[in-house]
């Protein structure tokens, strides 16, 4: 009797992408992609339906990202082992996925025959990242923010004034001004957008 295939489920927002991502994968022996779907927020419920043990997760994805959907499926359920595969290869996208439990960490542009290697590896509980992105993960040093600077940064993206940032963070507008100030100050921006852009190039929001 052979043994089971492994069994994936595929997060991925560009369906060509998530296609051509299946049949690759669907072309090896002793692997098969049960499940796909196209936005974050829909990992742990297809992870739920499907007996997978396998997840690849984009980052970038409607919903949640595949950072946050692999922290979501990691408290879901434990043994499912989680690849991430990215288009952006930012130091900080590195450190947030291995934190929310990854156990592998790739660029979609790597060979089909990585990735599938790259799948085995963690299912039997090797850790597995991109030799260039863990170099300049090293290089890039953590991420200086906060939480809570993380939090305001990501809402003053959408342009919004202290006033505003406040009543919806339920803070009161020095608290918001002083959280800015601070992140533009650690990422040695001149102003809030300057600070959001820097703060999204590293992979830090």
């Amino acid at each position: 009797m052979s043994p089971r295939p492994i069994r994936i489920l595929l997060a991925e927002d560009q369906s060509m992408v998530r296609e051509a991502l299946a049949a690759l994968l669907g072309l090896e022996p002793d692997i098969e992609v049960l499940a796909q779907v196209a936005r974050g927020d829909e990992v742990v419920e297809a992870a739920r339906v499907h007996d997978v043990n396998v997840a690849l997760l984009d980052i970038e994805m409607p919903g949640m990202t595949g950072i946050e959907a692999a922290a979501a499926l990691r408290s879901a359920f434990p043994a499912i082992r989680i690849v991430i595969l990215t288009t952006f290869g930012r130091p900080g996208y590195l450190r947030g996925a291995m934190e929310a439990g990854a156990s592998a960490f790739l660029v979609k542009d790597a060979p089909a025959a990585q990735l599938a290697d790259a799948v085995r590896r963690a299912l039997a509980g090797e850790r597995v990242i991109d030799p260039t992105l863990a170099a300049a993960a090293l290089a890039e040093g953590a991420n200086p923010l906060t939480d809570r600077e993380r939090e305001v940064l990501r809402a003053a993206e959408s342009g919004a004034t202290n006033a505003e940032l406040a009543a919806r963070l339920h803070l009161s507008p020095g608290t918001v001004r002083n959280y800015l100030s601070t992140a533009i100050q650690k990422l040695a921006a001149r102003n809030r957008a300057e600070a959001v852009r820097a703060a999204r190039e590293k992979g830090w929001l």
